[in-house]
């Protein structure tokens, strides 16, 4: 007699639990963020992702009011912070400055990689890193062409820095070889932790050339410590004027080689933080100071929607998985 209560009682308590759980989610997303947010940086301190998410940081505090701490978790080419950011509780407090290099070279490249390129809740696309060529000052070197015209003379002898085999500042140079018909071996790659060290090794004399972000390189080139000779850009750099584009040396090719940042979540990060992260975005992207940012390490702004981050994210996975088998680099 009593069994038909006892069933109702038990759905009524698991509706009121759901209801609970239900209102307390969107009590925590109204108000979302109550603490400090950590945007994790793939890569060490100082390069072109480290500079990107401590630019956005200072637009997000303003309109989150509360502080956004930057974690470099550098390693693996961007594999050991973006895993990170991946396993990480999707409450919005652990973010992830996404790049090219770990979050569509590498999926493109490593089929065993622990996650896939669409493995996170896209957020925005922030910005564009155009790719420049550089040498020391006192390099021989004056053009693109004398660059690769003493790479095809003296096979083996010149080598460049990168940041590894498989990103994009390894991508560049070897696409420039396959173009000119020449070797993968012909240049030398000599690989460091991160874009900015790279930079160094060209300023230290330590390799020959480097093809990196010009986020890394533009401080040094618009104070004369490197010499640029080709950027990877449709049109010339409105900060560096007188670097032709790879149109221009006749290596069109070179365009398929360009950075990018973007904000990624974990997977699974609810609508409502996302909607506040979008909000930031568009902030930014009226912010003087967010716009003058990118000017001065060579970024050119590109806030995309989550579902064109996404579109472009894809587009870009698809490019270098068919660049790596072209290449052969694995």
């Amino acid at each position: 007699m009593h069994l038909p209560f006892k069933k109702s009682f038990a759905v009524t308590r698991r509706a009121i639990f759901v209801s609970l759980f239900s209102l307390s989610a969107s009590l925590a997303a109204q108000t979302y963020p109550n603490k400090p947010v950590t945007i994790v940086v793939p890569y060490n301190a100082g390069g072109d992702a480290d500079q990107s998410a401590r630019n956005l940081g200072t637009v997000a505090q303003a309109v989150l009011k509360q502080p956004i701490v930057v974690l470099n978790k550098g390693g693996a080419s961007g594999a050991i912070g973006s895993q990170f950011v991946k396993d990480a509780a999707p409450d919005g407090y652990t973010l992830l400055l996404a790049r090219v290099g770990s979050q569509a070279v590498l999926p493109a490249m490593k089929s065993d990689l622990s996650y896939k390129w669409n493995d996170f809740t896209f957020i925005g696309l922030l910005e564009l890193n155009p790719v420049v060529c550089v040498v020391h000052p006192d390099s021989p070197y004056k053009t693109f062409g004398d660059l690769t015209k003493a790479i095809a003379d003296k096979p083996g002898k010149l080598n460049y820095s990168s940041s590894g085999p498989g990103t994009i500042l390894n991508f560049g140079p070897q696409l420039m070889l396959q173009t000119l018909k020449l070797g993968p071996d012909v240049a030398v790659n000599i690989s460091y932790k991160g874009g900015s060290e790279a930079v160094v090794a060209v300023l230290a004399r330590e390799v020959d050339f480097s093809c990196g972000n010009l986020t890394s390189a533009l401080t040094q080139i618009t104070a004369g410590k490197l010499r640029a000779l080709v950027t990877t850009t449709p049109e010339r750099v409105k900060e560096i004027p007188n670097v032709p584009t790879a149109k221009e040396v006749g290596m069109p090719q070179l365009e398929a080689i360009v950075g990018w940042s973007a904000l990624y979540g974990p997977p699974k990060l609810s609508q409502d933080v996302v909607n506040k992260w979008v909000a930031v975005l568009a902030a930014a992207d009226k912010d003087a100071n967010w716009q003058a940012g990118n000017v001065r390490y060579g970024g050119i702004p590109r806030i995309l929607s989550p579902l064109d981050t996404e579109k472009f994210a894809a587009s870009q996975y698809v490019s270098y998985s068919k660049l790596s088998s072209q290449l052969g680099i694995k």
